[in-house]
């Protein structure tokens, strides 16, 4: 479990968030890649077709992130609590855009909590008009 208040440090934030880099230095297509794949995994609603965003691509002073929505709240200054489940299906992204060959992760940290992969819905592009896809953090709104 990792708590953030409102005082924690950015650079505590980013070295929680799991860094990346794009294979062949592919950073424009990459990036706008993984954003698009990530708005497509998450948590579904039990009653409707609703997909929770979990994870987020974040760029900050010329580095990549792949973040809970947790943590962007953190980022954002924001009290932000994320359980062991919370960086597990964190993780399991990580896993799934590395083995679809998305991203290369800077470290292995990531490796130590890898999440079930039922904790996960990773819509099909053609299945994503059937469902409401909802991220959980909008980038760029502090409240």
């Amino acid at each position: 479990m990792i708590n953030y208040n409102e005082y924690t440090p950015i650079e505590e934030v980013l070295s929680n968030m799991v860094e990346i880099k794009f294979p062949n230095d592919d950073t424009t297509e990459g990036f706008r890649k993984v954003k698009e794949t990530l708005q497509r995994m998450g948590v579904p609603s039990k009653t409707d077709n609703i997909l929770y965003q979990s994870c987020h691509i974040f760029h900050k002073r010329g580095q990549y992130y792949i973040a809970h929505f947790k943590e962007m709240f953190a980022a954002d200054g924001r009290k932000a609590e994320l359980s062991d489940g919370d960086l597990a299906r964190r993780n399991l992204v990580v896993k799934y855009l590395t083995d679809w060959q998305m991203i290369e992760p800077i470290s292995t940290s990531h490796t130590d909590i890898v999440g079930n992969p039922r904790m996960l819905k990773v819509l099909k592009h053609h299945e994503r008009d059937q469902w409401t896809l909802s991220p959980k953090y909008s980038i760029g709104v502090k409240h």
